[in-house]
Parts: C-alpha cells; sequence; structure tokens
C-alpha cells in the first residue's frame, strides 16, 4: 500500500490530468448529445405542426364543402311551397293525397340529387304528422324516435341554426352525424316540422381517414365533450374533457400547438375551431412513437461511447507521454537531500523538462553564492521590501490614465489631457524619487490633488476632494505617499453602495505631533473597538503597492510606537483615518 501511494505521488499529475480529460470528454460528449437530441425534437415537432396545420387546413376545407352542400339543401327546402304545404295541409281524399305525395317526393328527388357527391340521406318531419325520407336504410330510425329525439327539441330552441348531432346508434344502426334544422315560416315564425341530414359516421370518418396513421389520430369533438368522430372507433361517443380544455385553450391563446398528457401519452395537440359546425378538429400525434421514428436513441448511445472511448485512449496516451519525462524530474528532485546543492538532475525527456533540469541545476550553482549573502541581508528585508512596495507603481493605473488622455486627445479636449498629463508627471516624479525623502505638507497636497483629479478624470467627479490645512502645518515635513493610501482607499472602497460622496483631507497640529485626518461620508465598515487597523484595510493598492497597513508599519519603524494609524468606522455612516506623526518644521532625511 505504502509503494502504491508513492508511486502515486510521483504520477499525480498524469491521474489529475487523466481525470480531468476524461470528466470533460463525458461531459461534452453528453452535453452534445442532448443538445443535438432536443434540437432536433424541436425541430421535427415545429415542421410536424407546420406540415399537420396544413392536412388540418385541408379537412377543414373538405368539412366546409359538405356543410356548404348541406345548406343548400336546407335552403332548397325552406323555399319550397311544395314540400311546406305538404308539411303544414290536413287530410284530404286519396287522389290529393297521392297528388301531394308525389309532388313531394319529385322535389325531394331534385333537392336530394345535389347531395349525390355525399352519402346523405334526408328526413323531413312535419307538425301534421307528415314525413320523408330520402333513404330509409343509411339512418333506420322511426319517426316517433325521432320526434322524441334531443336533437329535435335542440333544433326547436334554436331554429334558425343548423346544428350537428350525434347519434349514437345502436345494435341496429351505427353512430350517424346529423345535421337537423327546424322548418319555420319566415312570415309568422311557426314551425311547422324538421329536417335532418344523416351521414354514417364512417362516411364522415372519409373527410380526414387518408390523413391519419399509427400514432396520427384525429378526433371531432363538441362543445360538451363528447367525441363525435375518429379513427379510433372505440373512442366514438366518449367524453374527452381535457382534450376539450386544451382545443379550447389553443383557441383562446392563437397557439399553433402544444405538448399535453393526453389519454395516457405525451402527444402533440393540434387544434380548429369549426364555426360551421360549432365542433373541434383535433389532431393528435404521438410523441414518444414519433419522435422514436426519427432518433434512434440505442445508436446514439452507442456511437457516443465509442467516440468517448477512443478519445480517452487518446487522451491516456498523450497526457502518459507528456508527463513522463516531468514525473522523472519530480522523483529526481525529490531524492535530494535538504542543503545538498552538488546532487545535480539529469537533463532528459521534453524541451520543458529539460529547460526546467537545466534552470534546476543552474539554480543549484547559483545557490551557493546567494546563502550567505542572504544570511546577511535578513535583518535589512523588511526596509528593502517596504521601499520596493514604494517603488512599486501598479501599471493599470499608467494604463488607464494614459487611455484617458488619448480618448480626451481624439475628442479634442487638448487642455483638459495638457493638465492630465501634468498632473501625472508630478505625481509619478514624486513616486518614484528618493524613499528615504520626506517633503513639506505643502508638497503632499499637490501630489493629492494631482492623484484626485486623476482619478475624476477617469470617473467623474461623483466623489468630491476638500482640503483643510493649518497654515502653521503647510511646512512641516511627511514622508512621502503617507496620505495617498487612504485616498485611494477612499476613492475605490468607500462608496460602492453610495453614488457620490466627499473626501476631507484634515492636517493640523497637537502639541509637538501632526496630525493628518482622512474622512469620507462613504458605506462605512465593520471596526472593532481598539483596533488600531481593520482586516479589510490591507488590501493591495491601485497606484502604488503602499497599502494602509504598510503605512502603519513604516511610521512605526520610523518613530516609533507612540505614532501610527488609526481607522474608526461604523456602516453607512463613512470611514474616518487619523495619522499620527511627530511635528517636524525642517526638512530631515529619515532612515526606514
Amino acid at each position: 500500500m505504502r509503494r502504491f501511494l508513492d508511486r502515486f505521488k510521483f504520477h499525480g499529475l498524469f491521474v489529475k490530468m487523466f481525470i480531468i480529460m476524461v470528466v470533460s470528454i463525458i461531459a461534452v460528449s453528453i452535453l452534445i448529445t442532448w443538445s443535438t437530441i432536443r434540437i432536433s425534437e424541436r425541430l421535427f415537432i415545429e415542421t410536424f405542426s407546420i406540415t399537420n396545420s396544413k392536412v388540418i387546413s385541408q379537412i377543414n376545407s373538405g368539412l366546409e364543402s359538405f356543410n356548404y352542400s348541406i345548406i343548400t339543401a336546407s335552403s332548397n327546402i325552406l323555399q319550397n311551397g311544395t314540400i311546406k304545404r305538404f308539411l303544414t295541409e290536413g287530410d284530404s281524399d286519396s287522389l290529393t293525397m297521392f297528388k301531394a305525395f308525389y309532388n313531394m317526393n319529385l322535389q325531394m328527388m331534385q333537392i336530394t340529387s345535389n347531395l349525390d357527391a355525399y352519402e346523405v340521406s334526408i328526413n323531413v318531419i312535419g307538425m301534421n304528422g307528415r314525413s320523408y325520407a330520402s333513404n330509409r336504410s343509411n339512418w333506420p330510425i322511426s319517426d316517433n324516435e325521432l320526434k322524441q329525439h334531443d336533437m329535435t327539441a335542440y333544433t326547436h330552441q334554436q331554429p334558425k341554426r343548423l346544428l350537428y348531432h350525434l347519434d349514437h346508434g345502436d345494435e341496429h344502426r351505427e353512430p350517424t352525424i346529423v345535421a337537423a334544422k327546424a322548418l319555420m315560416d319566415r312570415a309568422t315564425g311557426n314551425i311547422y316540422g324538421s329536417m335532418y341530414f344523416a351521414i354514417r359516421e364512417s362516411e364522415f370518418r372519409r373527410f380526414y381517414a387518408s390523413y391519419t396513421s399509427i400514432g396520427n389520430d384525429v378526433i371531432v369533438l363538441n362543445r360538451s365533450g363528447v367525441i363525435v368522430s375518429s379513427n379510433q372507433v372505440n373512442l366514438i361517443g366518449q367524453k374527452a374533457n381535457d382534450l376539450l380544455a386544451h382545443a379550447i385553450e389553443l383557441e383562446e391563446q392563437a397557439l399553433e400547438y402544444k405538448d399535453a398528457y393526453v389519454m395516457g401519452k405525451e402527444q402533440i395537440v393540434l387544434s380548429d375551431y369549426l364555426s360551421s359546425y360549432d365542433l373541434y378538429l383535433v389532431n393528435l400525434i404521438d410523441k414518444q412513437l414519433a419522435l422514436g421514428q426519427l432518433i434512434d436513441t440505442k445508436a446514439i448511445v452507442l456511437i457516443c461511447i465509442a467516440i468517448v472511448t477512443g478519445a480517452l485512449i487518446i487522451v491516456f496516451l498523450i497526457s502518459r507521454r507528456l508527463t513522463k519525462s516531468l514525473t522523472r524530474l519530480v522523483k529526481q528532485i525529490a531524492n535530494i537531500s535538504k542543503y545538498e546543492f552538488d546532487h545535480y538532475v539529469t537533463v532528459s525527456g521534453s524541451y520543458e523538462t529539460r529547460q526546467l533540469a537545466q534552470a534546476f541545476n543552474s539554480m543549484l550553482d547559483e545557490l551557493h553564492d546567494y546563502v550567505k549573502e542572504l544570511v546577511q541581508t535578513q535583518k535589512r528585508q523588511r526596509n528593502a521590501e517596504l521601499a520596493a512596495l514604494q517603488r512599486q507603481i501598479n501599471p493599470h493605473f499608467l494604463y488607464n490614465t494614459l487611455a484617458s488622455i488619448k480618448i480626451m486627445v481624439q475628442q479634442s479636449s487638448k487642455e483638459k489631457a495638457a493638465e492630465t498629463i501634468n498632473a501625472l508627471i508630478s505625481l509619478l516624479q514624486n513616486a518614484i524619487g528618493n524613499v528615504n525623502e520626506t517633503i513639506s505638507v505643502e508638497q503632499e497636497l499637490v501630489n493629492l490633488k494631482n492623484y484626485a483629479f486623476i482619478n475624476q478624470v477617469r470617473y467623474g467627479d461623483r466623489i468630491k476632494v476638500s482640503y483643510f490645512v493649518a497654515p502653521d502645518c503647510m511646512e512641516a515635513q511627511v514622508p512621502k505617499l503617507i496620505i495617498q493610501p487612504f485616498i485611494e482607499n477612499a476613492f475605490f472602497h468607500a462608496f460602492n453602495i453610495k453614488p457620490e460622496g466627499y473626501i476631507y483631507v484634515m492636517i493640523s497640529r497637537e502639541s509637538e505631533a501632526l496630525i493628518c485626518e482622512v474622512a469620507d461620508n462613504g458605506d462605512g465598515m465593520r471596526s472593532e473597538a481598539g483596533r488600531k487597523l481593520p482586516k479589510s484595510q490591507s488590501k493591495r493598492q491601485l497606484f502604488t503597492g503602499i497599502g494602509v497597513r504598510n503605512v502603519h508599519e513604516r511610521l512605526l519603524l520610523l518613530y516609533g510606537e507612540p505614532y501610527g494609524v488609526t481607522i474608526t468606522s461604523e456602516i453607512g455612516g463613512g470611514t474616518r483615518v487619523r495619522i499620527k506623526l511627530p511635528f517636524i518644521q525642517t526638512k530631515e532625511k529619515t532612515k526606514f
């Protein structure tokens, strides 16, 4: 076990790289496959819905032609005086009755001839008890049953409309779709009979049967949710309230289609309201069956597995080859004991590994020379670090300032650009100068104003800076860049929530001490009582490397324990920085 762990330790990079590549390849493959399938499904559904919408329109066109023929026939019956007399006059002698039946038959045969394209039978019943049927075998229902049928009552309730009904049928007759209308005298408004146009459901089904297939069904619903006609014969006469709700939703929201769980399946539902029939024509597409024909999931999964396996083999070989020389180098370095600088590593492997080995060997050579020097300069290291921090200018500050100047020049703001350049030159001259040099408060104020001016040029004057300096403090000497980090901190951290505000710089004398204060009315922060510097104030600054904690440590190093930086703040109430240092009137150099 120990041996295995040691072996794993030296091959850790290879294992990590390989695991990351495996996870990445599998994740990418799964995402691409899933996205491809989803896009294909959506594209298929969109295309299928457009095609089936056209099919529904064609079915609707055929049904409208049929309805127009029925309306024409019903209008002819209403306008025919012979038919009206037959259905309204009373009984008379046999010769008159024979003539009436004969004339009635002639008129009805003529009207029926207009419906020869459809297997439709016409039944007419008058209030005087007389009736006529063009084809009793097509709809074998007795006159007495017809008079008592619900459709007759509905027809008399709405005498001006042609209403379509479903006669469920029985063991003697198959389901029949009947268009019924009352015979009403237009002058008096009296109803003198009813007429019925009957077509067997199997014949009505021919209007759309050629457009159906397995998983692609057509259902005709009435407003009660009853299935009037369907290529699924077993559904005829059943109630489908959920399907009716989807059809109504599609109509009201003008949707082209919707995905829904209907009749125990995930279906694509398309619908069209047949206003002439007062029926809903619904097209149901079995989503699983339709997509199954489009997408072979098993084949896709196998292809993905094959691709991932091949990719993993290639990744394994490449990763192993790339890390082998590096692993060998790591083993050699790990076997070198501490302070054994004469054990050089073998230079071999890839270009990168050879460079690392050569650099390591060169490092061993140089370490001999550096060890003594490092020991001797250890005591001065902290001072050197502070000096280096003071010299360091963040390149982003320079880039952004120069970019702002470039924009001003392009916008012909040459005077403002010149002012900004002068401010930057002055700021850099004082920042890159002798780190041990102190300057007067007056010169420090010039630097602060230049820094504030550059920031206001870059970010606008939403943050205003005011200066309050006692006249007797203008010649006092302070270390360079002792106040600037706090102005910078206020600019970039004090107004993240508040959109604007003020920064106040106040310099005064208290006995033999010089007090420099920087206060803002910004967001504030949490500050523990008795704590000189909150932890959040140690962040790296944007102009120089000097952070606020470095300033405090620098003052302690220069002047001792009584001096330093104290910060007080509260959330929403702003922050106040108090810098205390000795009041020195004459300019003198101070060592760190």
